[in-house]
């Protein structure tokens, strides 16, 4: 597979392509990492905005960042004139935090030519590269293209108690090793501490700098999935704390040589709700 990720130099040598669409992910709540506060909006220049906690989350199923349904990908491909074969470039301001979420939406909805900026707005900014304070106005409604997702790109909590007995994938959950074994507690009020059984902690910013900006070389990323032990045929099911973090570690696999990789979309937030569904300290 085609790397996820981008160089700032490289957008800035194709920002002026015409065929490039650039789209601004980043979030409002950042949870796991020590969050980069801005006083004003900065952008990269010729940014369209795109809201996961809106137009990329299901907002009329129960839950946090839940998977988006087709009709969202349709309004949101026929807003900005995307078509599966468009060559689309995300980022969002905290470096590498919620645009790898976005990538794995868009990528189980069948678009092609997907990437990451590796590094975001700050690095960006930190180069010297000019900044905007607006996003782009969409004013395309075409696009009549379909939409369907990949099956196996997104697992439910039913998927991942069925693999507790089947072990047929490796249960990865992202979150910091305080949480994982419940010595630390949850953000969200209602949910458990633990961890899904049989799982193993891989926290999200070991495969990040120690800045945490940017992804790790391809070589620390292979070295640290080594280190676990795994088959390079392993297949993976990623957790987190709501789905948003555990795609920063699914995106790391995929640079690292893994293909067989899913996300558990409703993570800790809904598993750790549910007091039918086990856990382990």
């Amino acid at each position: 597979m085609e790397s996820p990720l981008v160089t700032t130099e490289w957008l800035a040598n194709h920002v002026d392509q015409p065929d490039l669409f650039l789209l601004d992910v980043s979030v409002d709540n950042v949870v796991g990492k020590e969050p980069i506060v801005y006083e004003e909006l900065i952008i990269i220049p010729g940014s369209y905005k795109v809201s996961i906690d809106h137009e990329l989350s299901d907002t009329e199923t129960a839950g946090i960042h839940v998977f988006p349904k087709v009709k969202q990908i349709q309004q949101v491909a026929q807003k900005l004139g995307l078509t599966p074969k468009s060559m689309i470039v995300l980022y969002d301001d905290q470096g590498i935090y919620s645009a790898p979420r976005a990538w794995w939406i868009f990528k189980s909805y069948g678009f092609e030519r997907v990437f990451i900026l590796d590094g975001g707005l700050p690095k960006w900014q930190a180069e010297g590269r000019a900044t905007a304070a607006n996003h782009l106005e969409p004013n395309s409604q075409s696009g009549d293209s379909t939409y369907e997702r990949n099956p196996v790109a997104v697992k439910s909590s039913k998927d991942v108690l069925s693999n507790i007995d089947s072990e047929e994938s490796t249960v990865i959950d992202v979150r910091a090793e305080a949480r994982f074994y419940g010595k630390a507690p949850e953000p969200r009020p209602g949910v458990r501490s633990g961890h899904i059984p049989k799982s193993c902690n891989l926290p999200f910013m070991n495969v990040l700098t120690s800045d945490g900006l940017t992804f790790k070389s391809v070589d620390e990323l292979k070295a640290l999935f080594d280190a676990q032990n795994f088959s390079q045929n392993a297949s993976f099911i990623f957790s987190c704390g709501s789905g948003m973090t555990a795609c920063i570690m699914l995106v790391a696999a995929i640079v690292a040589g893994y293909q067989n990789v899913s996300l558990y979309d409703g993570s800790w937030a809904e598993w750790g709700a549910d007091a039918s569904l086990p856990i382990e300290l």
